[in-house]
C-alpha cells in the first residue's frame, strides 16, 4: 500500500501513467468478471422455457461494461486533475461508451419486440400464406431498423470529438463533389437495399417459398437487406442478390398457396390401354398419405408417329410431398406396365443412315 501511495503522489513524475495503468487493469479485470457472471447466468436462463429472462441478461451485459467504467471513473476522478487532459479524455471515452450502451439498449428492445410479434405465426402448418408474408415483412424491416439505429448511435459518438465536428464542415462544403463520388461507389449496394425493400413490401417471395432458380430447385430460407438465401433441395446455399427476383423470371410455387400439381411423362407405344392406368394410379394414390385427395387423372397429350405420350397429374398439399409422390407413382406405374404390358415402353433400336429415321420396336 505505501509503495502505491509512493506511485500516486503528486511529486511523482510517472504518477498519471501508473493510475492509467491501474485503471485499465481494474477495469480489465472487473469486466472479464462481468462477462463470467452473464456467461453463467444465461447458461442457467436458457434451462427455463420462459424468454423474459433471456432478454433481459442479454440486455444488460453490454451496459454493465460502461457502468463498470464510469464507477471507475468516479473513483479515479480524485487522483486526476479535473483540468487535465486525461481526465478529459476519460471523460471523453466514458460518454462515447455511454452512447453506444444506449444503442444497445435500443437495438435489444426493437429484437425483443421483433421476436414477440415473430413468435405469433407459425409456418409449420401446410398453409401458411399469411404467416411467410408477414415474417417476410418482420424480417426485412428489423433489419433496416438496426442498421439505422447503428448507423445513427456510431455517428452520435463520432460527433462528441470535435475535430470530427470540423472534419463534418469540410465534407459538407464539398457535399457536390462528394455526394456524386459516394453515389457512384454505393449504386450497387444502395440498389440492393432498395430492392430488400421492394421485395418486403410488394413480396414476389416470402420465407419458406419454394422456388426454382438459376435450375435449382428450393426453398427462400433468408431474406437479408442486400442478398437472399436459398436453401436447395441438396442441403446446399444458393446465395442471390436481391434485384435479381426483381430483374428475372423465378418460378414461385408457393406465391398464392402451397398447393400444387406435379405431373408424371410416360411414352409407350400404341397398344398399351389406358383405362387399366387409370384404375392402377387410384389404387396407388389413394393409400399414399402424400396425396391431399383433390387430383388424379391420366391423359393422352400428345402422340408422335412411333409412341404416345402419356401425362399422369396428381396433387399435393406441398410441393416436398408432391415430389415424393411423383416418384413413387412413376416407379409402381412403370413395373404394372412391364409386369402386365410387357414391351409397351418405345425403345428406339436402330437409326436408318439414310432418312435417320429410327426403328422403334
Amino acid at each position: 500500500m505505501n509503495k502505491i501511495a509512493e506511485m500516486i503522489n503528486e511529486e511523482n513524475q510517472w504518477r498519471y501513467i501508473f493510475i492509467i495503468i491501474l485503471f485499465l487493469i481494474l477495469f480489465f479485470i472487473l469486466t472479464a468478471i462481468s462477462n463470467y457472471f452473464f456467461k453463467k447466468l444465461r447458461a442457467r436462463v436458457k434451462k427455463s422455457k420462459s424468454l423474459v429472462d433471456d432478454f433481459i441478461v442479454r440486455l444488460f451485459k453490454v451496459p454493465t461494461v460502461w457502468l463498470i467504467f464510469v464507477i471507475l471513473l468516479n473513483i479515479f476522478s480524485t487522483f486526476l486533475d479535473e483540468n487535465s487532459r486525461i481526465y478529459e479524455i476519460m471523460q471523453k471515452v466514458g460518454q462515447i461508451l455511454l452512447i453506444l450502451s444506449i444503442g444497445w439498449l435500443v437495438i435489444q428492445a426493437i429484437r425483443a419486440l421483433f421476436r414477440y410479434f415473430q413468435n405469433k405465426f407459425d409456418v409449420s402448418h401446410s398453409d401458411n400464406l399469411i404467416a411467410r408474408k408477414r415474417l417476410t415483412q418482420l424480417n426485412m424491416i428489423e433489419k433496416v431498423l438496426i442498421v439505422t439505429i447503428v448507423v445513427i448511435f456510431i455517428s452520435i459518438a463520432l460527433m462528441t470529438f470535435e475535430a470530427v465536428k470540423g472534419l463534418g464542415m469540410s465534407l459538407l462544403a464539398s457535399a457536390g463533389v462528394m455526394g456524386i463520388v459516394i453515389g457512384l461507389a454505393a449504386q450497387r449496394s444502395v440498389g440492393q437495399i432498395l430492392s430488400g425493400i421492394q421485395i418486403a413490401l410488394a413480396q414476389p417471395i416470402r420465407l419458406d417459398d419454394v422456388v426454382v432458380i438459376e435450375g435449382e430447385w428450393g426453398r427462400i430460407e433468408e431474406i437479408n437487406i442486400t442478398y437472399t438465401v436459398v436453401k436447395i433441395w441438396d442441403e446446399r446455399r444458393l446465395i442471390v442478390p436481391n434485384d435479381y427476383f426483381l430483374n428475372n423470371p423465378v418460378q414461385n410455387w408457393t406465391r398464392t398457396s402451397s398447393d400444387i400439381l406435379g405431373t408424371v411423362m410416360l411414352y409407350v407405344s400404341y397398344d398399351l390401354p389406358v383405362a387399366p392406368l387409370r384404375k392402377k394410379l387410384a389404387d396407388i394414390v389413394k393409400n399414399d398419405p402424400n396425396w391431399d385427395g383433390r387430383v388424379q387423372n391420366i391423359q393422352i397429350t400428345d402422340s408422335k408417329q412411333w409412341y404416345k405420350e402419356v401425362r399422369v397429374l396428381v396433387s399435393s398439399d406441398n410441393s416436398s410431398k408432391n415430389w415424393d409422390l411423383r416418384v413413387s407413382v412413376r416407379e409402381k406405374l412403370i413395373d404394372f406396365i412391364n409386369e402386365n404390358y410387357p414391351g409397351s415402353f418405345a425403345k428406339i433400336h436402330s437409326t436408318d443412315s439414310k432418312t435417320k429415321i429410327p426403328t422403334v420396336l
